[in-house]
C-alpha cells in the first residue's frame, strides 16, 4: 500500500475521546482524527513522533488522519483500516498461502446469528468458502512479543465465536493479525488485558479456526506485508 501523496510529520500532543489527537506540525497545532479505538499501548506517547495523512475531501471536519507513530525506535501503522487494506493487497497477489486458490473475494459480507460481518469471504475454486477476520496489532512490543488486544475487545470474542459456528458449518474460518510494526517475531494473546478473549482464541484454535499473522514492513511512503510470524497460546 502507497500513500497517495507524502505523509506530513510532526509530534504528539495528546490522544484523548478515542478519536482524536492534537499534533504539533512544526508550531502550528492540528487536530487529526485517531482511526483506532484500541488503548493504543505503547503507541501513544506524549512528544512520539507521528506521521499524518491529508484527506482528499476539503469539506472533510477534520482534514488529518493519524497514520503512523514512532515506538521504541520503530514505525507502527495504527490506522485499523488499513490492516484490510494490506490484507486483501496480499489475498490477492497470492502472499498468504492459506489464502491462494480463490476465484471470488467479497468484502464485508455479513454471517452467523449476531449479525457480525466477515472482512472477508473467499469463494470459488477448490477450496471450501472461507470467512476471514482481519485484526490489527500494534501492542507495545517486550522481546519481540507483540500482544492482541490492547483493550477488552467484546466485538473481538464475539468474532471467534462466530468463525467456530462456520467451521461446523462445514466452512473454512480464518484469522489474520495483521502486525504493522517490524520489530514483532511472535504473536500472542493479551491473556492479562483481557482473559476472555484469550480463551476464546485458544477454543477457536482448538475446533478448526485457522490463525495467521504477518508482519508489515511500515514506511512513511509504503507499508507492506512481508513475513509471516508465530502465534503462540502459552
Amino acid at each position: 500500500m502507497k500513500w497517495p501523496s507524502p505523509l506530513a510529520e510532526g509530534r504528539l500532543i495528546r490522544r484523548y475521546q478515542r478519536f482524536l489527537a492534537d499534533v504539533d506540525l512544526g508550531g502550528s497545532m492540528v487536530t487529526a482524527h485517531c482511526p483506532n479505538t484500541g488503548s493504543m499501548l505503547g503507541c501513544a506517547d506524549p512528544g512520539s513522533r507521528v506521521w499524518l495523512s491529508r484527506a482528499v475531501n476539503p469539506a472533510r471536519k477534520l482534514p488529518w488522519t493519524w497514520e503512523i507513530v514512532e515506538a521504541d525506535g520503530t514505525l507502527v501503522g495504527i490506522h485499523t483500516g488499513r490492516a484490510n487494506t494490506l490484507v486483501r493487497e496480499a489475498i490477492e497477489s497470492s502472499a498468504i498461502p492459506e489464502l491462494a486458490g480463490y476465484k471470488t473475494l467479497r468484502a464485508e459480507v455479513r454471517y452467523g446469528r449476531e449479525s457480525s460481518r466477515a472482512d472477508f469471504l473467499l469463494s470459488g475454486g477448490r477450496r471450501k468458502p472461507c470467512y476471514v477476520e482481519v485484526k490489527n496489532v500494534t501492542a507495545a512490543v517486550r522481546r519481540g512479543v507483540a500482544l492482541f488486544p490492547d483493550a477488552v475487545s467484546e466485538r473481538g470474542t464475539r468474532h471467534l465465536r462466530e468463525m467456530m459456528a462456520m467451521v461446523r458449518a462445514g466452512h473454512r474460518a480464518l484469522l489474520v493479525f495483521c502486525v504493522q510494526r517490524g520489530d514483532v517475531t511472535e504473536v500472542r494473546p493479551a491473556d492479562e488485558i483481557d482473559p476472555e478473549y484469550g480463551r476464546t482464541l485458544r477454543r477457536a484454535m482448538e475446533s478448526g479456526v485457522e490463525v495467521v499473522a504477518l508482519r508489515a514492513r511500515v514506511g512513511v511512503r509504503e507499508i507492506r506485508l512481508q513475513v509471516p510470524v508465530p502465534v503462540t497460546c502459552p
